[in-house]
């Protein structure tokens, strides 16, 4: 925490203003809806399944259909092909069979499934076929890894609440499950005590040891839960003895980024109220001051002063500048009198001091609607990152960045690669983990987008899971890294 404090004390320069152009008309009209099985969930998913190069969209859609956007370029989308499917809550896309094409696990309210690719955009169920246990319980929360030398990944799956328990929903939290790779399908193992998670993430923690993180809803917990790690080599929940206890929050989402160089991920966890920024520090986590910005703990616009409340959350550079910025989609539950019925979304600016900065007003993306699932990805292909945001009871958002930004370079990763890819420039070093899950029911299969600044051109290497780090290679602004090392 050293490091990042001493930064907020160090004077910033001018930066120049992010901008983005309201392109929702560009996608057929479709809204995440549905009773209180559907308050929760409304995630996104941006992967090219075509093998063009330009991200498609899958949208949950609660009790109405969940729906495939095809991307044309130029910000032209048509829909693409999907089985029928309600009672959606989110999806993720990952390698699930060791193919090469990306899948889709799609969540529901009920039994999950799996979507097979085939190709130009083209999927069928193949729950049964790839031999994946299914149960019907309520899927809110999702992450996978791979261990090593294996083609299939492991699966994580979190259970919201209860629903055939007669004293519910108030601790009637669900037990969650974690599949593991066997001869034929997954095994299926039972991870307890649950308490309502809305987002998983398996990823290298403060320790740099891979490890499950699950945030919970102490809405439904009510008493006795917390924020959870779970160790994935070792198969235990840490406690105090780890130097983990993990905060009490309305748990809805999970961002994780390296926000000094260090190579340790810090960790935003949405929430209603204030959202937590955990700072990696000494093998453990510690709370960002308020001064840091990251709290986004009321309305930025409007006279509504009630507590926001948060869902999912992403990082990414915004313009380009080398310093990650954070999106947060706000929305209210439903009706709850106790937060914030216009609550915009907000996009917190990092500026070259440490801070944060709430721009998505003058950016054009402070929309009020019950925001749920989000993404920010590069729709065009043009180095900037755009905007997805799936809403409950309202119209998709959908939103071009036309900011003036600096360089950028990407790198690909092959399904089912992990790890994690530091660069560096004369202005300092940057790094992400590769991962599947966090963010609120969705995630995006793309490639590693790094801003640049001015910089020319960049060093770039990667490092595999519990692996030495490959040799530096240099990237041109604008360009690709392509990473086909194995596991």
């Amino acid at each position: 925490m050293k490091g990042l404090i001493a930064a907020l004390l160090l004077a910033g320069g001018a930066q120049a203003e992010v901008r983005f152009e309201d392109r929702s008309e560009a996608l057929p009209e479709h809204i995440y809806n549905g009773g209180w099985e559907h308050f929760v969930g409304g995630g996104v998913a941006i992967f090219d399944c075509n093998g063009d190069g330009l991200p498609e969209i899958f949208a949950a859609g609660g009790e109405n259909r969940a729906r495939l956007f095809l991307n044309r370029g130029e910000f032209v989308f048509e829909e693409g092909s999907l089985p029928d499917l309600t009672g959606v809550t989110g999806a993720y896309p990952l390698d699930l069979d060791g193919d090469g094409t990306l899948d889709l696990y799609v969540m529901r309210v009920g039994e999950d499934l799996a979507l097979k690719g085939h190709g130009a955009c083209h999927f069928k169920d193949a729950t049964q076929g790839l031999g994946l246990p299914v149960s019907d319980q309520w899927t809110t929360a999702f992450t996978a890894w791979w261990e090593p030398g294996a083609d299939r990944p492991v699966l994580a799956l979190g259970h919201y609440v209860d629903r055939t328990d007669p004293d519910g929903p108030f601790e009637a939290c669900d037990t969650n499950r974690i599949l593991w790779p066997a001869q034929t399908g997954w095994r299926a193992e039972v991870l307890s005590l649950g308490f309502c998670p809305l987002s998983m993430l398996a990823a290298e923690d403060a320790r740099g040891r891979m490890t499950l993180r699950i945030s919970n809803d102490r809405h439904y917990y009510v008493r006795g839960g917390a924020e959870q790690m779970w160790d994935i080599e070792e198969r235990r929940f840490l406690g105090p003895e780890d130097g983990w206890e993990g905060p009490q929050l309305w748990g809805m989402g999970i961002a994780s980024r390296d926000l000094n160089g260090d190579s340790a991920d810090e960790v935003m966890l949405t929430s209603m109220g204030d959202q937590l920024l955990q700072i990696a520090e000494g093998g453990g986590y510690v709370a960002a001051p308020f001064e840091m910005g990251t709290t986004a703990h009321r309305p930025h616009e409007g006279d509504d002063g009630r507590p926001s409340t948060g869902w999912h959350s992403e990082f990414g550079d915004v313009d380009n500048d080398g310093r990650p910025d954070l999106f947060i989609a706000k929305g209210n539950v439903d009706q709850m009198p106790g937060n914030a019925m216009e609550d915009p979304n907000s996009l917190l600016m990092q500026q070259p001091n440490g801070t944060f900065r709430e721009v998505a007003g003058r950016a054009g993306v402070a929309q009020s609607a019950r925001s749920r699932g989000a993404a920010l990805a590069d729709l065009d292909l043009d180095g900037r990152l755009d905007l997805v945001v799936v809403n409950r009871r309202a119209p998709m958002g959908l939103w071009r960045n036309v900011s003036d930004a600096g360089g950028f370079v990407t790198v690909e990763t092959p399904p089912g690669l992990g790890g994690r890819v530091q660069l560096r420039t004369e202005d300092g070093v940057q790094s992400q983990q590769i991962t599947v899950g966090g963010g609120h029911a969705g995630g995006e299969a793309l490639p590693l987008h790094f801003g640049l600044g001015n910089a020319p051109r960049a060093e770039l290497r990667w490092r595999p899971p519990s692996g030495d780090w490959r040799p530096w290679q240099t990237v041109d602004a604008g360009g690709t890294l392509v990473l086909t090392a194995p596991r």
